[in-house]
């Protein structure tokens, strides 16, 4: 029995899901560099996609929904992965980021604050800070 065996296919759905929103961010300029395709692969065995998942949602990655995971924690996590997506090339412009605003309103953070949010982790990740304090620094930005 493989891994992806023990998990029901809701978890794999959303795990495809979250993986074709990380590919919307890579394909925001409309090429994927080598920096991004090598995140790609490593989040592709990370969220456990078959090569052929991977391949059907690089061709139809705007037709998966942004599953919000309900704790705060999870979007976190994901708003790590998506951030670490958008800096892969170190090449920060309006578009990479006003595409990470809207993943972070569809991922459920406040539309008021995911401007504060979206700098704060792009920041976060700039430094090559690691999940736990990505976590704990967006958790307090506020004090």
């Amino acid at each position: 029995m493989s891994i992806s065996d023990l998990y029901s296919s809701g978890f794999r759905e959303r795990n495809q899901d979250h993986f074709a929103a990380i590919v919307r961010v890579a394909m925001s300029n409309g090429i994927i560099s080598d920096d991004e395709k090598a995140f790609l692969d490593r989040m592709a065995r990370n969220l456990d996609i078959s090569e052929n998942n991977y391949k059907e949602i690089l061709k139809d990655y705007q037709s998966h929904p942004v599953n919000p995971p309900t704790m705060y924690n999870e979007r976190l996590d994901r708003l790590y992965d998506l951030s670490r997506m958008v800096y892969a090339d170190h090449q920060l412009g309006p578009k990479q980021t006003a595409i990470l605003e809207r993943l972070a309103i569809g991922l459920g953070f406040s539309p008021e604050n995911v401007p504060y949010v979206v700098h704060k982790a792009l920041m976060l990740v700039s430094k090559g800070v690691d999940l736990d304090d990505f976590k704990d620094e967006i958790k307090n930005m506020n004090r």
